[in-house]
């Protein structure tokens, strides 16, 4: 995060204050730590991969601003966004500093330009699945294959360049590096399958952010899409009041994903992808980098918070 910080030097003062609360505000550090595990399968330059690692995670930092202030929301990681704190002015041109710090480190560390275009069609992946999820917002005929194409985009395709990132340009192949990928993108598909189902489970406190905001703004995840698939007529009335749903009516709709088990069905789906992101890992050689995430992405999908 320090390497983050020494590239912020934006002239306005304002968006300035607004990135350096932002970074010292924390973080799982989930994707760079993917970044970096996947590049100790080969010696290489550990201040290259610090900075690659970087990269990525300011990429993903700036999505989170771009979020927030399309969600209205007010806390992130149990702190003030930046959108509440500053404005959503001065947090568009923050979030859109981000995406020049991520390119200027990759930019200066990234040893191909396969790394780079990997980047900007990531970026673009990730664009698609946000736009896809605003395309069907309040919708309640949405599939399941529906959703799983919008996290692929928005989630999936973070831990996915991290693990490719981390693979190539630790000087491994390119055909190892998209094992990698492919095992990133499991891991995120889980990661956001068990994200959505805390937000019906968890209370804002364990979270560090509201819960239930999304089913409000009509952003519709696995729990209550498999729940609905169904039953659809029990869930419009209390859907279509938006987010003009009252307490009782939130109670309402978690009583049918409860009644319906649509928690033990997103549940179903995050430990299929997760045994496929393990069985991805148990392929690769035999060293303390694959120990080491195979751990991790055991205790990650594996949380309660």
């Amino acid at each position: 995060m320090a390497l983050i910080e020494r590239q912020i030097k934006p002239d306005n003062t304002a968006v300035a204050q607004a990135l350096v609360q932002l970074i010292n505000a924390g973080g799982k550090l989930l994707r760079p730590a993917y970044c970096l595990l996947f590049s100790q399968f080969k010696a290489t330059d550990r201040q290259k991969m610090i900075a690659l690692a970087a990269a990525v995670e300011t990429l993903h930092t700036a999505t989170l601003v771009h979020d927030d202030i399309i969600d209205r929301a007010t806390t992130r990681r149990g702190q003030p966004t930046i959108s509440a704190t500053f404005g959503p002015d001065v947090a568009v041109y923050a979030g859109d500093y981000l995406f020049v710090v991520c390119f200027k480190l990759l930019a200066n560390y990234a040893s191909s330009l396969r790394s780079v275009q990997q980047d900007g069609t990531s970026m673009e992946r990730i664009l698609n699945g946000e736009l896809k999820q605003m395309a069907t917002r309040y919708n309640t005929a949405i599939t399941i294959d529906q959703y799983l194409t919008q996290v692929s985009g928005k989630t999936g395709q973070l831990f996915a360049l991290s693990c490719f990132i981390g693979a190539y340009e630790g000087g491994n192949t390119w055909q190892f590096a998209k094992q990698a990928e492919t095992i990133g993108m499991d891991i995120g598909i889980a990661f956001q399958l068990l994200d959505d189902i805390l937000d019906y489970t968890s209370t804002p406190k364990t979270m560090g952010k509201p819960v239930h905001e999304d089913l409000r703004q009509g952003v519709y995840s696995a729990p209550l899409i498999l729940a609905m698939s169904e039953h659809r007529t029990e869930f419009q009335q209390l859907l279509a009041k938006g987010n003009e749903m009252s307490a009782d009516d939130i109670d309402q709709v978690l009583a049918l994903i409860s009644h319906y088990d649509g928690i033990g069905a997103a549940r179903s789906m995050a430990k299929n992808h997760t045994a496929a992101a393990l069985k991805g890992l148990a392929t690769l050689p035999a060293t303390p980098a694959r120990t080491a995430l195979e751990a991790l992405t055991r205790q990650l999908l594996t949380r309660e918070a």
